[in-house]
Order: structure tokens, then sequence, then C-alpha cells
């Protein structure tokens, strides 16, 4: 989903995406590339992006943009991220109780 939604503002290379996904997140989530590039092939293999190589920075590099099937699925994903999201910071304030409870 993190990946789809850099994307989705234009297309990168995959060292690119991995430092957007870095100051994004104010460094809190970071890749290697080792492991983004496995998950932009998955990704390409599923229909949700496509990789064209493209001369970028200077470099011959594989640049990788959101398909429409691809934004569809951002939205859907986005959507249930926000429901597991709003089911956990109800379980987090204790339910039907709103009490926090802890472990």
């Amino acid at each position: 989903m993190l990946v789809l939604q850099v994307l989705s503002d234009r297309a990168m290379h995959g060292y690119e995406l991995v430092q957007s996904i870095t100051a994004r997140t104010a460094g809190a989530l970071e890749f290697g590339e080792g492991s983004i590039y496995p998950i932009l092939h998955r990704l390409e293999a599923a229909g949700v992006l496509a990789g064209k190589r493209e001369l970028a920075g200077g470099r011959n590099r594989v640049v990788y943009r959101l398909t429409p099937k691809g934004r569809k699925h951002l939205v859907s994903t986005v959507h249930s991220w926000r429901d597991v999201v709003a089911a956990v910071e109800r379980a987090l304030e204790g339910g039907e109780r709103a009490e926090p409870r802890l472990a």
C-alpha cells in the first residue's frame, strides 16, 4: 500500500522510491533496495505497476508507474487499512467500555 501511495504521486525508480518512503515516514520506515525490488516485481506481475526502462539521473533505470488497476487497488487497500486502524484504536480504547486495557 505504501509503495502504491508513493508512486501515485509520480513515477520513480527503485532507489528513488526507497528514499521517498524514508523521507515521508521521517525515517520510521526504511526499505533496503534488496527488499524493495521483489515488492516492485510482484506488484508489476500483478498488473498494478508498470515498469519501463528510461534514462533517469543520467543512468538507465526501470521507472515504475501505477496502472489504472493499481489506482483502483490503492483506493481499496487504503479503505481496508483505515478500517483495520479504526478497529485497533477501538480495541486500545477498551472497546465498549472505552477504558484502556493493559496486558
